[in-house]
């Protein structure tokens, strides 16, 4: 599974809109500052997690999107699957030569990066947004000590 940009823009977006779950509606100019998002690649990747149904949208002055799930029943694995426009399930994710194997599947190297493939799936799969929510918490305060103790 590669990380594009989009996918880290998407989960980005998906982060913010879970930490405001309880807040209504945010702009999406709101969630590009606050998590460093083009407005412009936000909007159309919203789009999309709209159609996929992860965000919901509210127009007029009070508008905005807001998560249609919990963020503990959202896990990365499946925001990034949703992004995916190829659908194309590689046998090897990292030959050069993607649409003819110049070994035909024969690559001495092809189930080492397949596990490769299987651990990341494996990571994102098993990481929800609550998970991300509950990481930025605990860093925070692991920043807040170090301070402290500086001064």
């Amino acid at each position: 599974m590669l990380v594009t940009q989009k996918n880290r823009y998407a989960l980005r977006a998906i982060f913010e809109l879970a930490k405001r779950l309880n807040e209504g509606p945010v702009k999406i100019a709101e969630i590009a500052e606050a998590q460093a998002i083009p407005p412009r690649f936000l909007e159309v990747i919203l789009n999309q997690l709209k159609k996929a149904g992860f965000v919901a949208a509210k127009r007029g002055f009070t508008g905005g999107y807001t998560l249609l799930r919990q963020p503990e029943n959202i896990t990365v694995g499946e925001l990034f699957r949703s992004l995916d426009e190829s659908h194309e399930n590689l046998v090897c994710a990292t030959c050069i030569s993607k649409n003819v194997c110049p070994f035909h599947n024969e690559c001495a190297f092809l189930p080492m990066w397949n596990q490769v493939q299987n651990a990341i799936h494996d990571v994102f799969d098993n990481t929800t947004i609550e998970d991300l929510i509950e990481n930025e918490k605990m860093m925070k305060e692991v920043s807040e000590k170090s301070e402290k103790s500086k001064n």
